[in-house]
């Protein structure tokens, strides 16, 4: 097994620094593209577990790299939560339903993971099995401010006045949350 990043997150020595790339698997290579074709959709590709692990292994074919990195989206849980992700083209991710008030925090909930999240833990232990011990499979999560944004938002705050009534809203259902 390589274990570079592993031990490298130890701070243990290794021969050399760990490599992994942000967005590992993507646009650049034409097999993600023709992959992403047969899904017919982002969306789909990452909710089949099959498709999404055959994106996660397909940089580790082309490149000597430490780590395979899971195909996922960080709008999963808040999809899971009933806020209906969706992707418009040209305009990224976008939520059907975007958190307006006080109410709508206080109705969400936890989603549970073994059912509203099963294809990601599938997609998990079938990329581990592929995997074989060859390299650890590392994932990623957006920050709660980022994934709140979105979800008050209902898109990527994309202006600086977006970005001040995101961050009060998160501060409003912060308060509203430890009621």
């Amino acid at each position: 097994m390589n274990d570079t990043l592993l031990r490298a997150l130890l701070r243990e020595p290794t021969p050399y620094t760990p490599i992994w790339l942000m967005r590992q698997a993507g646009r650049y290579l034409p097999e993600y593209a023709a992959t992403r074709a047969r899904a017919g959709s982002f969306l789909a590709l990452a909710k089949s577990p099959a498709l999404a692990t055959e994106v996660t292994l397909q940089p580790l074919e082309r490149f000597a790299l430490d780590a395979a990195i899971l195909f996922s989206d960080i709008l999963t849980i808040p999809d899971a939560m009933g806020l209906g992700l969706y992707f418009s083209e040209g305009e990224g991710p976008r939520f059907e339903r975007p958190l307006r008030d006080e109410a709508a925090i206080r109705a969400l909930a936890a989603p549970d993971p073994a059912r509203e999240l099963k294809y990601v833990l599938e997609a998990v232990a079938e990329i581990r099995r592929a995997l074989a011990g060859r390299v650890p499979l590392i994932g990623f999560a957006g920050s709660p401010f980022t994934l709140a944004c979105y979800m008050v938002e209902g898109a990527a705050a994309t202006t600086s006045s977006s970005r001040r009534a995101c961050s009060t809203a998160v501060r409003s259902s912060s308060t509203a949350s430890s009621r």
